[in-house]
C-alpha cells in the first residue's frame, strides 16, 4: 500500500505561542520560523494579525522571506480580523487565512450570544470573504468535539460550498478519546457532501494527555493534515506534539501507513531552539526529544545497552537529531558502565578492584543521586589508587557517548551534580552487602 501522504501545520507560533510564558517577539519568530523551515513543515502559523502590532508584524516578516511552506494568519470569523490577516500574507508565495468559528451550544450560548441559524450563516459570509482574497482558505469550527452532530455537519457543508480547502476539526479543550474523534472524522467524510474535494485536518489539546493519540486516530480515519506544535506547546496542556505524531509513522510503519516530508534530523534543534528562545525546558521524560529519552541508568538496560542499543531503544538517538545515548551513573547503574567510565577517565582494574569500587559506588550514588566524573575519580584515587591505562578513544567504545551524568549532553538543563559535602570522604562509606556476589544471575539482576 503507497503511504498516504499528511500535512503537518505547524502551529507553535500561533497557539504554542498562547501557552503561558511562551510569547516571543518579531525576531524570535522570525528565527523560529526560519527551523520550521528546515524541519520540512508544509504549513507554518503564523500568528493572529489583529491581536497585536507585534503579532501583525511577525505574520508579515514571515510571509515575506519564508518562501517553501504555506504561510498561515488566524482571524475571527469576521471581517475586520479577515482583512488585517490578509494585509500580513499578502506577500507570502503561498498565503492561507485560516478562519474559526465556535459552534458547540455552550459557546453559542455564553461566548458568542448567538443562534445556531446565525453561526452557520456567520461561519459561510467568512469564508467567503475570505475565499474572494486568498484562494487557500481554512475554516475551523471550534469546540467541534462538543457541537451537536448535526448542527455540526451542517457548518462543515456549508463552509465547503462556500470555497473552504481545508476543513479543521479542533478538539479545543481535549475532551475526545481516540476511537471516538475517529468517528467523527469518518461520519464526516460519509456524510457531508463535497467533501472529498477538501482536505479534512485535526488539532487536537492535550487536557487528558490524548492528543497526539486523537490525532492518529484521525489520521486513520481519513485526516490528511495534522496541526501540532514543537514540544507539544499550547493552551492549557497543550497541543499534540509534531515529533510524537511524525516518530510514530517513522517507528510503526506496519500500523501507520503514512509519510511526512519532516526532516526527522532537525526535530531535536527545533525542541533546542524553542526552549532557548522561550526559556521553557522540556519535561525530562518527554518521549523523544527529552533530556531522559535516550538517557538509561538503570544496570539491566545498561549492560543491554552495551551489547546492542536495539535492546532498549526503538530509534537511534541521531535519527531525530540527538547526538547521541547517554548512561547515567546513578545507584541502578551495573558494573558494566561503571568500568567503562573507569576506562575512558583512564583506569583499569580486575574484576576484584572493580568489585570493590563497585560497592562502593552504589553507596555513594545513594546519597548523590548522580555520579559525575571528579566524584568517580576521588572514589578511585581514595579507594584503590588504580592502575592507569591510555584512554579508549570515543569513538571505538560501544556508545559514542560518556557513561555519566556530566558528559556535556546539549540540554536545556543538565542533569544535577550533587557535590560531596566537605568532610565526607569515599574511604569512609560501608560496604553494599547486595554487591558481594559474583555469580551469573546475581550479574544480570545488577546489570553486571
Amino acid at each position: 500500500m503507497e503511504p498516504a501522504r499528511i500535512t503537518i501545520f505547524d502551529t507553535t507560533l500561533r497557539d504554542g505561542e498562547q501557552s503561558p510564558g511562551c510569547s516571543m517577539n518579531v525576531p524570535e519568530k522570525l528565527r523560529m520560523a526560519h527551523q520550521l523551515d528546515r524541519l520540512g513543515v508544509d504549513v507554518i502559523e503564523a500568528g493572529f494579525p489583529i491581536a497585536s502590532e507585534g503579532d501583525f508584524a511577525a505574520v508579515q516578516a514571515i510571509a515575506a522571506v519564508i518562501r517553501r511552506p504555506i504561510i498561515a494568519g488566524l482571524a475571527r470569523a469576521c471581517r475586520p480580523d479577515i482583512e488585517r490577516a490578509w494585509q500580513a500574507l499578502q506577500d507570502a508565495s503561498r498565503p492561507r487565512i485560516h478562519v474559526f468559528l465556535a459552534t458547540s451550544d455552550i459557546h453559542l450560548k455564553y461566548k458568542l450570544r448567538i443562534s445556531r441559524q446565525q453561526c452557520l450563516e456567520q461561519a459561510r459570509d467568512a469564508v467567503r470573504l475570505a475565499k474572494s482574497l486568498c484562494q487557500d482558505v481554512e475554516f475551523s469550527p471550534e469546540d467541534a468535539t462538543r457541537t451537536d452532530l448535526e448542527f455540526l455537519l451542517q457548518i462543515v457543508q456549508a463552509v465547503v460550498e462556500a470555497g473552504a480547502t481545508t476543513v479543521n476539526i479542533p478538539d479545543t479543550v481535549g475532551y475526545s478519546m481516540p476511537a471516538e474523534f475517529g468517528e467523527l472524522i469518518q461520519t464526516i467524510r460519509q456524510r457531508v457532501p463535497g467533501i472529498e474535494k477538501v482536505t479534512i485536518s485535526a488539532h487536537c489539546h492535550n487536557d487528558l494527555g490524548l492528543a497526539v493519540a486523537n490525532s492518529l486516530s484521525a489520521v486513520a480515519a481519513g485526516a490528511r493534515q495534522v496541526e501540532c506544535t514543537i514540544n507539544g506547546i499550547g493552551e492549557r496542556a497543550g497541543n499534540a506534539s509534531l515529533v510524537e505524531i511524525v516518530i510514530a509513522a517513522r517507528v510503526r510503519p506496519d500500523r501507520y501507513v503514512y509519510k511526512t516530508e519532516v526532516v526527522s534530523e532537525q526535530l531535536f534543534p527545533a525542541s533546542q531552539m524553542l526552549s532557548e528562545i522561550t526559556g521553557v525546558p522540556v519535561q525530562p521524560n518527554k518521549a523523544i526529544i527529552g533530556r531522559n529519552a535516550f538517557a538509561h541508568e538503570a544496570g539491566i538496560h545498561q549492560d543491554g545497552m552495551l551489547k546492542n542499543p536495539l535492546t532498549y531503544e526503538i530509534m537511534t538517538p541521531r535519527s531525530v537529531g540527538v547526538p547521541d545515548s547517554t548512561l547515567v551513573l546513578g545507584k541502578h547503574s551495573g558494573r558494566h558502565a561503571l568500568n567503562l567510565r573507569c576506562e575512558q577517565l583512564g583506569f583499569q582494574f580486575e574484576r576484584r578492584e572493580l568489585d570493590e569500587i563497585y560497592r562502593k559506588f552504589v553507596v555513594l550514588a545513594d546519597k548523590i543521586k548522580h555520579v559525575e566524573d571528579h566524584h568517580l575519580m576521588e572514589l578511585i584515587r581514595e579507594t584503590h589508587g588504580g592502575r592507569r591505562i591510555p584512554p579508549a578513544p570515543v569513538a571505538d567504545l560501544p556508545l559514542a557517548i560518556a557513561a555519566a551524568a556530566g558528559s556535556g549532553r546539549d540540554y536545556p538543563q543538565k542533569p544535577l551534580s550533587f557535590p560531596l559535602p566537605a568532610e565526607f570522604s569515599p574511604s569512609g562509606l560501608p560496604l553494599n552487602p547486595m554487591a558481594e556476589h559474583h555469580s551469573e544471575q546475581e550479574d544480570y539482576l545488577w546489570g553486571v
